[in-house]
């Protein structure tokens, strides 16, 4: 059963995140019935699918839950602020329990007993009377019976799930009459066991109303075609053609070939059409890696033909680059099975909104734009911590009180708006608010009392930079929100780690900007190759801003023996790769060498190489799972040629010469 209940856990995390997003759309003044559905669906199978597993505590909770949305859709109770609090609080619980869950811990109601507790009183207090909106979500009236017909899509039984239940449940609320059907088969040796050909024919008889028929469908509703219709009081009598239960199966519809030809097996239905299906993310990464050997093997080979002559291999060489396109198919085509769209990211926040605004007694709304935007889905889970931390600064230190904001001639309700794009090979989030704005005098008097080297006249780039500082805050007071001097400094340091880089822009009194801009895949990077010496070394493009073949009048001599060069009237310190790297060969002197100009982390720095060797994309290989952690190197790729490259580290290497100095 284990592959099937990650499977469910996969589904219940679905189902938490819809009734998260759902909850936090609902407008209590005017509840939506559309909505009130999904979340009550999501629930009613969270339920079923925790008690067919035996996860009786999180059956037992969601049980609550789900009475309660379906009070509130069949209007009989009324919405508010505080109940849809307790709900979201509900989902809370629910994914701390499947989280027990899945690590195989015992699941203890004791931990949510508080949140239960709230739920069953909320349950047993006195509803008020349903909201306009609702009436369009009221019951249906008892009938004498229903008919249903009832048609499973062809893979339902690949999800897991089992129509029998359904009619199990239906028998509960009356006398049930059933004929099955098997439609569209003609040949028993194409039937594929895995795919549902089966359609019920259902008479319902008792006093039932229509919700409750059209519940015991809810887990399965996606997966099938339902109709419902009311029965006739005159038509109070079994139809002939009805079987009461057990269920007869209606076999004039096959026939039996089992005779029939294995050319026949061409002849089977596809599975699942157009739809798709979950693979493990460590399935995925092992593709990806054996896609970026292929690639490396197809360059090696390209590198070899190089030498052939034209004349005499024609063949292979028109095959060479037949391989070549078809291995850049092959690599665009595997790395976009990794791609997921943002929007996973981006719908975590309006969650992470409504929570702090509400402490702070803020009025705050967010508005997305690009939540289509794809990038790798290694990067996502990573973003998802510093994009918090920004979202909750942006409203605890920029968007001002409802009552600042209307002094300042502004709306009471603040705006923070999460937009992402693509720019080249890379991925662009912004999070902008239309708060008050940095202080930059309070923030040069807070470097200056924590001992930082400022000046007044700095710009305000640099300025803003301060805020990345470790221990660095502008706060007045410790709370649970900040004040702690921990948060931007890890977040900047975590965007880095992502190959990204992170930017802060200001204007007093209309708010803030934060610029993110981060690779769309951590597997392949584009590079920019550069030769020391016998070596090639392989510099991230995205932290490149110029390479230069510097004049002697704008090297400088410092402390003895350090070197800087100035560009465009600012100094950047010089770091040598063949001394840092200790590559063999003497030494080519700064007019000679070319230097190539990065930066990271604020800093700037020109790396010393003795040529440009052009730009290629590369495949990325993890030099710490193999050897050790090499100071100035953030991993390794296979070049063409089979020699390895060694991948520059950046942010390591702009501090270099901060080290030399200390020294």
């Amino acid at each position: 059963m284990r592959q099937f209940q990650q499977t469910f856990f996969a589904e219940s995390a679905e189902g938490l995140e819809v009734m998260e997003s759902g909850l936090l759309d609902l407008q209590p003044e005017a509840l939506d019935p559309e909505t009130i559905n999904a979340i009550f669906r999501a629930a009613h199978s969270i339920k079923g699918g925790a008690g067919t597993f035996g996860f009786d505590p999180i059956s037992t909770f969601t049980h609550v839950v789900e009475t309660l949305l379906d009070e509130l859709r069949a209007g009989t109770r009324q919405a508010d602020a505080a109940l849809i609090d307790l709900l979201l609080q509900s989902v809370d619980a629910l994914r701390s329990m499947f989280d027990d869950a899945q690590a195989e811990r015992p699941i203890d109601l004791a931990a949510h007993a508080a949140t239960q507790q709230a739920l069953e009183q909320a349950l047993h207090a006195e509803s008020g009377p349903a909201t306009p909106a609702d009436s369009d979500a009221e019951a249906k009236s008892p009938a004498v019976g229903w008919a249903i017909d009832f048609r499973p899509h062809p893979e339902l039984f690949t999800t897991g799930n089992d129509p029998l239940h359904v009619l199990r449940e239906l028998a509960s609320m009356g006398r049930l009459e059933a004929t099955v059907h098997a439609d569209a088969v003609s040949d028993l040796a194409v039937i594929e066991p895995t795919q549902c050909y089966l359609r019920w024919e259902l008479v319902l008889r008792g006093d039932v109303d229509e919700t409750t028929v059209r519940e015991a469908f809810a887990w399965i509703e996606d997966e099938c075609d339902l109709t419902i219709t009311a029965l006739e009081a005159e038509a109070d009598e079994p139809a002939e053609a009805a079987v009461s239960a057990p269920v007869a199966v209606a076999q004039d519809n096959l026939q039996s070939s089992a005779a029939a030809p294995a050319a026949n097996q061409a002849a089977r239905p596809a599975a699942g059409g157009g739809g798709s299906i979950r693979v493990a993310v460590d399935k995925i990464d092992s593709l990806i890696n054996l896609v970026g050997e292929l690639v490396i093997t197809q360059s090696m080979l390209h590198q070899a033909s190089l030498d052939m002559d034209p004349m005499h291999h024609e063949k292979l060489i028109a095959g060479l680059e037949l391989l070549a396109r078809n291995t850049r198919d092959i690599q665009e085509a595997v790395m976009s099975t990794r791609m997921v769209a943002i929007d996973s990211v981006f719908k975590r926040f309006p969650r992470v909104l409504r929570d702090v605004a509400g402490r702070l007694g803020k009025q705050v709304e967010l508005e997305t734009e690009g939540e289509g935007t794809e990038l790798d889905r290694g990067v996502t889970e990573k973003i998802v911590d510093p994009l918090t931390h920004i979202i909750r600064n942006s409203v605890d230190h920029g968007i001002e009180s409802p009552e600042r904001r209307v002094a300042a001639g502004k709306p009471e309700t603040g705006r923070i708006t999460l937009r992402a794009a693509h720019e080249g090979g890379y991925i662009v989030i912004e999070v902008i608010d239309d708060g008050a704005g940095l202080n930059r005098e309070r923030i040069l008097d807070k470097a200056k009392a924590s001992g930082i080297a400022v000046s007044d006249d700095m710009p305000d780039t640099e300025v803003w930079q301060l805020l990345f500082a470790p221990g660095f805050s502008t706060a007045e007071a410790v709370t649970d929100l900040s004040g702690r001097g921990v948060g931007m400094d890890v977040v900047k340091r975590n965007i880095v780690g992502l190959g990204g880089q992170v930017t802060l822009s200001s204007e007093a009194g209309k708010g803030t900007r934060v610029e993110i801009r981060l690779p769309l895949t951590l597997a392949i990077l584009d590079g920019m190759l550069v030769g020391v010496g016998d070596e090639i070394y392989v510099i991230p493009l995205n932290f490149v801003s110029e390479s230069l073949r510097p004049e002697a009048a704008n090297i400088k001599t410092i402390a003895g023996s350090s070197q800087v060069v100035r560009v465009r009237e600012q100094y950047i310190p010089i770091v040598s790769l063949r001394q840092l790297f200790a590559v063999p060969g003497g030494q080519n002197t700064l007019t000679d060498s070319v230097l190539v100009v990065t930066e990271a982390d604020g800093r700037r720095v020109a790396l010393q190489v003795d040529s440009l060797l052009g730009h290629q994309q590369v495949v990325i290989k993890n030099l710490e799972e193999h050897y050790r952690h090499v100071f100035g190197v953030s991993g390794a790729t296979i070049l063409g040629d089979g020699r390895v490259s060694l991948i520059l580290d950046a942010a390591e290497l702009s501090c270099v010469h901060d080290q030399d100095q200390a020294a």
